[in-house]
């Protein structure tokens, strides 16, 4: 596929990821809390949907790695604010069963697509590695709140999420430097002003 196709879709998946930081920080700011908005959660699965594509096209196996653990917890959120049954049924099974079959296919096509990802020449295993932490350290920011949201009973997000995003995120920038990927760097580092935000917010509630 066309290079300009694939970075158009990381950028556009990168772009939605940093409008819903940007509209979370609007209402947290008018909220003078930090709160967890539904549009948050519409918008990551989105994104979350369209960076899965992306790492699959790029064979990049570690962002693949981080939106396929985040992507449920994402549907999980959206449920517990009674949303996730609004939407249209035709797509909601689209968008559960999308990532089960990706992996099915992935199993029956081990053979071709296996050495794409974890033996490409241009990721050596020591980099994937480490791109690979950065992914699950940031992806592991959700899980973290989905335990923490589950013992509150409410979609909250805590100080450690937004501690978590700062480290993943620097890791993730790192690692898209070393893959000159353009997608990772703008779309990590254009979040950071809000993780910090957001931070603040947290120690002053």
């Amino acid at each position: 596929m066309n290079n300009i196709v694939i970075y158009s879709i990381g950028f556009l998946a990168q772009g939605l990821f940093s409008v819903r930081l940007v509209v979370q920080w609007f209402l947290s700011e008018k909220a003078k809390k930090v709160v967890s908005p539904v549009s948050y959660w519409q918008i990551s699965i989105l994104a979350s949907y369209l960076l899965f594509i992306y790492g699959w096209l790029r064979d990049d196996f570690a962002i693949i790695l981080g939106q396929y653990i985040s992507y449920y917890i994402y549907i999980w959120n959206l449920n517990y604010k009674n949303q996730w049954k609004n939407l249209n049924f035709i797509l909601r099974y689209l968008l559960l069963l999308t990532p089960v079959a990706v992996v099915i296919y992935f199993l029956f096509t081990w053979d071709t697509n296996a050495p794409k990802l974890f033996q490409n020449a241009k990721i050596p295993l020591s980099i994937l590695i480490f791109g690979s932490m950065g992914q699950i350290i940031f992806t592991f920011r959700f899980i973290y709140q989905w335990i923490y949201s589950r013992r509150k009973g409410e979609s909250l997000f805590p100080i450690t999420f937004w501690l978590l995003s700062i480290v993943g995120s620097s890791i993730i920038i790192s690692y898209g430097i070393y893959r000159k990927d353009p997608v990772l760097i703008l779309g990590q580092s254009a979040g950071f002003i809000v993780y910090i935000r957001n931070l603040l917010l947290s120690k002053k509630k």
